[in-house]
This record gives C-alpha cells, structure tokens and sequence, in this order.
C-alpha cells in the first residue's frame, strides 16, 4: 500500500467514525427505542448472513427469509442502558478485516479535519427506504439498488449507506488537500481512480455526480503537479548531468596536459578531490540513468586511468634520471675529494674549475640528493682552499719585509716623472728594476698595486722614448725634404702663372692661379714646421 492510500484509508476511518456518531444522535433525536439484546441478536444473525451470502441484489425467497443482502452490513453492538436512543452498528469483523491497515503515521492524517457527517435529511435527498430494509439510490432521475439493511429503523439503515458516501468524500477531501500543499503526486492519479471505481459501484447514498465532479478536477489537479514535478525532475537532473560533465571534462583536462610541465602534487590532490565529489553525487545525487551514468563514469575512469599512467611513468623516468644525475655528480665528488689534500695549488685551483663547470652542465638529482651531493662537493673545496689560504697567510708573512722595500723603489721610480732628459730616465729605471727583481715577493693582496706602480713609470719612459726615435728618423728626414722641395718648386710654378693672368688681365685664371698659390704655401707652412720639431 502506497503512504498516500495509507493516508487516505486514514482519513476514511477517522470520517467513519463521525458518521457513526452522527447517526447515534440522529436516531435519539427521532425517538427511536434503545436496542434490545434481541434485536441485537437479530442484527448480529444479518450481519453473519451479509458475511456468508455478499453484497448484491437476493431473490424473493432470500428476503422472505430475513437474510441480509449487504455484503458489510454491520452487527448491532450490545444494548447500553445509558444511551438516550440507539448506537450506530459497526461494521462487522469480516468487512473491518478485509480493509486495508492504517499507515504507521495515522496520527499525523488524522489532524486532516474530516467532512461532515452526512444528515438523514440530506441523506433523503439521494436515497429512500423500503419498508423490508431495501435502501436506493436516486441518481440522474433513476433509481439504482444499493444494498438492503434488514432489522433497523429506515433511517439508521439510510445512513449506514450515507456513511460509505462520506467515506469517499473524506477521501477526495484529503486528496484535494494533498493536492493543494503540493505534496508529491505519487499515486494521486491511482487513488482517483480507485474512487472513481467506489462511485461506480452504486453502493452508498449521497450527491455521487458531485464526487464525481471533484475528482474530475482533482484529475487535472494532479496531471498540472506531475508537469510541475517533471519539470523540476527534469532542471535537477539536467542540474546534476551538468555538474558530473563538469567533474568528467576537469578530470580529463588534468589528464590530457603534458607530463613534463604538469604540477603532480597540485593535479594529484585535485584528481582526488574530484573523484570525491563524483562518490557524493553518486550516493546523494538525482539519478540520471543508466546509460548516462555509464557513459559519464566510463569517461571519468579513462581520465583517472590515463592520468596515473602519465604520473608513474613520469615518476619512473624521473628516478631514472635522478640516478643518473647522481651517479654523475658522485663521480664529481670523488674527483674534488681526491684534491683536497692537493699542495699544488695552481693546478690543483684549475682543476677545481674544470670540476665547477663540469657540476653546473650536469643535470639535477631530486632536491633532497642534489643538496646532499652539493654539500659533499663544496666540503671538498672547502678544504683545499682552506689549506691553501693558510699557506698564502704563511707566506705572505715572509713576504711582508719585502714590500717595504719595493714600495721604497716605487717612491723612487715615481720621481723620475715627467721625462726631461731621456738618457737619465732610462739609467735610473734600469737601477730600480735590478734592485726590483732582488727584493723578491711581497704578499699577494699588494702585488698587483706595486706592479701596477711600477708599470706606469715605465710606460712613461717609453712613450719618451718613442717621441724621440720619431723626431730622428732619417726617413722621416728625407721625406719631409722631398716634400719641401717639391712643394716650392710648385709654388714657384704657380707664381709665374699668376703673373702670366695679370698681364692679360683674365680673371679667371687670376683666381685659380691664386687660389692653388695659396693652398700650397699652407702645405709648405705645416711641413717647415715638421721639419723644426723633428731638429
């Protein structure tokens, strides 16, 4: 049984039992006699006939009888002296056990206020009773037989099929109830039905075109609320397709990027968290069918396949690589510790070089082994430069008398600046090499300051030197002679052609001549002057 035909059975009984009452208060209010314990009797001899025999129209000869023709014609209880008229019969053991069981949530159905019992007036608007308990219905104009109720008052036996009518209405009031909370559809189309089919039984009294009419409208009710609820079905579920594509298309974006660029770290955690997320929208999440989930799973399981595939593969060549690159740095290692304890400190410090350039061209070892081996080699040199520094501070204090001397020689040296007489600069140089190369050594954090004083002077000297050489070169001499000669005798040339263009008076030729005239005497100027500074 479905909860809403639970519901519904619910709220039949709690209408059931207004009914009855209405119909105990009916009956005192006709003055009907209290129910003697024979007619008791009587009612409970009908009921058990009603039980054995069914519901349904009997022959003559059955009512003649006294049988009872209606199958949940109830047994009357027994007689209560305190009552002021006669109790409602229930229904009998049979028909209350043949109906469905209340839903464990009766309490919260029965809070529905039930319809209204209905009254034996408004009863006798839709049914009448003959005298030998036979009650019919009036509907459309014609009358239909709906049961007989033998051994009661006619209204007790109108009511009692009134009551079945009310049940039915209790029913569609709590389905238009549902149906106006909007709570879900499940069955409501079902539980229409099935009072459509109670109606169309003909076995109750009451206003049943009505009914019909309310379940008409329950009917398009209820189609508009399973549109509704397929519509929200559908956006949810669309919801839900979108986000397991968006999971399934991240997850097969981190597989498809390059292993060599891809962080793992990062793209590792995000993987997991993605495969979490699709664990939660699997276990809580709106079903999306089977060959949705399928596909999508398939997919997201082929990008988790291929992207631990990349990692390990790229792991495995990283190790490879990382024991490579240590293997080649171990050698390194080997090579710098067997100098450490060198004492040739010049080759052992190139060789040291050659053993740098050698580690920056090797490539790098996971982080963890490259700082290990970096320290290993840097503790090697460490200790030859160690040694050799402490050699070099040995030295450099033997050597520090003699930088006292060459710096006396470099005083020395400095006075022979500026060159005034060649011949004196070049004699008193010579005397502080000689003593320069007898002084020896001096420490090394000075060497390159006294040599560089040294240096100036006698890049002084021979500047001086070469001066002279230049204003004595013979051929130099006798080029500028040449020069000279031919320049005046051009100039001699140029005079007699200037006085040639006066005497004819042509002006232009005055001006070339004195223009030639004149650029050779400057020529002729400039080389005299050579010719001086060079005597």
């Amino acid at each position: 049984m479905t909860d809403s035909q639970k519901s519904d059975e619910t709220a039949t009984d709690v209408t059931e039992t207004a009914a009855q009452a209405e119909v105990g208060d009916n009956g005192a209010d006709a003055g009907q006699s209290p129910v003697t314990p024979e007619a008791a009797a009587s009612d409970e001899s009908a009921g058990q006939a009603a039980e054995d025999q069914g519901a349904g129209d009997r022959s003559a000869g059955d009512q003649d009888s006294g049988t009872a023709v209606e199958e949940s014609a109830p047994a009357t209880a027994a007689p209560n002296a305190s009552a002021p008229g006669p109790r409602p019969s229930a229904p009998s053991p049979a028909a209350f056990a043949s109906r469905p069981k209340p839903a464990a949530a009766a309490p919260a159905a029965a809070t529905v206020p039930a319809a209204p019992g209905t009254s034996v007036a408004e009863a006798a608007k839709w049914g009448r009773v003959e005298g030998d308990g036979h009650v019919y219905l009036t509907i459309d104009g014609e009358e239909h037989s709906v049961g007989q109720y033998p051994g009661v008052s006619d209204d007790e036996a109108l009511l009692y099929f009134a009551r079945k009518y009310d049940d039915v209405v209790a029913q569609i009031v709590l389905l238009e109830q549902r149906v106006s909370s909007k709570a879900p559809s499940t069955d409501m189309q079902k539980t229409v039905t099935h009072l459509r089919e109670q109606l169309a039984e003909r076995n109750m009294v009451g206003d049943l075109r009505s009914a019909d009419a309310r379940l008409d409208k329950l009917a398009g009710q209820i189609t508009e609320l399973e549109k509704a609820e397929k519509a929200e079905h559908d956006a949810v579920r669309a919801s839900e397709l979108a986000a397991r594509e968006a999971i399934v298309a991240e997850a097969e974006e981190i597989s498809g990027q390059d292993p060599a660029q891809t962080q793992w770290k990062t793209s590792s955690a995000r993987m997991n968290e993605l495969f979490e997320n699709w664990k939660a929208a699997q276990k809580s999440g709106v079903r999306l069918g089977r060959s949705n989930e399928d596909a999508l799973w398939k997919r997201f399981r082929a990008a988790r396949t291929v992207f631990d595939r990349h990692r390990r593969a790229y792991f495995s060549q990283l190790d490879s690589n990382n024991s490579a690159a240590k293997a080649a740095k171990e050698k390194l290692i080997a090579e710098a510790e067997a100098l450490s304890t060198s004492t040739d400190w010049g080759y052992a410090a190139g060789e040291y070089r050659r053993l740098m350039d050698q580690w920056k061209a090797s490539p790098r070892a996971s982080r963890k082994d490259d700082d290990a081996l970096w320290a290993r080699f840097r503790a090697a040199q460490d200790v030859f430069f160690t040694s050799r520094q402490a050699a070099n501070e040995e030295i450099d204090q033997e050597y520090a008398a003699n930088l006292t001397v060459k710096e006396a020689l470099l005083a020395e040296a400095n006075a022979i600046l500026p060159v005034k007489d060649l011949a004196a600069a070049k004699k008193a140089l010579q005397s502080v090499r000689d003593r320069w190369e007898e002084a020896g050594k001096v420490p090394r954090a000075d060497m390159g300051r006294i040599e560089a004083g040294l240096r100036k002077v006698e890049d002084a000297v021979r500047h001086a030197e070469e001066e002279q050489w230049q204003r004595s070169n013979p051929e130099r001499k006798a080029r500028t002679n040449s020069a000279l000669s031919q320049l005046e005798s051009a100039i001699a040339g140029l005079q007699d052609d200037l006085a040639k263009a006066e005497k004819s008076g042509d002006q232009r030729k005055i001006k070339a001549a004195q223009e030639a005239l004149e650029a050779r005497q400057a020529w002729l100027d400039q080389i005299q002057r050579s010719a001086s500074e060079l005597a």
